[in-house]
Order: C-alpha cells, then sequence, then structure tokens
C-alpha cells in the first residue's frame, strides 16, 4: 500500500464563478472540469495544474455537507486528498488501526474516482480524502 501524493485540495465556496475566474483567468490553469455529484450534494470545479488539483465545491442543496461547513466555518480549506493504490487495503488498515473513518466502504466521487473520507478527530482536525483512480 503506498500513497501516491497529493490528488487535490478542496475548497469550499459559496458560488463558483469568482474564485474559477482567479484559477482560469488569472492564474491561466487552463485543464477545467465542472462536474454534479449528486450524492454529495455539489458542484466540483477542478483545476488540474499538472502537479496536483484544486476542486471547488458549491453545494448543490440546504442539506449538502458544504452548506454546513459554509455556516459554520465560511469559505476556505475543506480537505486534502491523497491518491493511494489500494482504496479497500487502505480502509481495512486503518480501521484495524483504531481510525475513525466517515466511509467504510469506497464510493464514487467525481472523476470517477473511488473515494473515502476519514474523520478528521482521527486526523489533528483535518478533513483527509483518499482517492483511487478508476
Amino acid at each position: 500500500m503506498k500513497i501516491l501524493g497529493i490528488e487535490h485540495i478542496a475548497v469550499a465556496v459559496e458560488n463558483l464563478e469568482e474564485p474559477a475566474r482567479v484559477f482560469h483567468k488569472l492564474l491561466n490553469i487552463k485543464d477545467r472540469t465542472t462536474e454534479e455529484v449528486p450524492d454529495q450534494q455539489v458542484i466540483t470545479d477542478i483545476f488540474d495544474t499538472g502537479g496536483g488539483k484544486v476542486e471547488l465545491l458549491q453545494a448543490t442543496s440546504e442539506d449538502s455537507p458544504i452548506t454546513k461547513f459554509l455556516r459554520e466555518r465560511g469559505p476556505g480549506l475543506h480537505h486534502i486528498a491523497f491518491a493511494v493504490d489500494d482504496l479497500a487495503a487502505w480502509l481495512a488498515y486503518l480501521k484495524e488501526h483504531g481510525v475513525e473513518l466517515i466511509d467504510e466502504e469506497p464510493r464514487t466521487g467525481a472523476e470517477g474516482f473511488r473515494i473515502a473520507f476519514i474523520h478528521p478527530r482521527s486526523t489533528a482536525g483535518i478533513l483527509v480524502e483518499l482517492c483511487q483512480k478508476p
């Protein structure tokens, strides 16, 4: 099992328009993908720098975890996602070592990645996502 690198850094935003303008127009990041992820109640706007991604997250409903995050903390860093080689093995390993998981089984996230989140109580207050390419 290996961590392959940082897959993306996710930022919760009220509206995609202004931050997307910064990344796309001002910083000239050309590789951009926008996708709705219904089961997570978000629209993702992903900017690929070639060395890592920035993922902007906008809620699509009042029940979205991003809506709750924005109410409590305001716009800003939401989570860090690490690319892994074997998500199921990582989840078993973490569970075996008493790590609190939000997702005990992988689910499908943006770009078709298999994903799972680790609870911030187990990671020094940082929401961590593990991602495996489809």
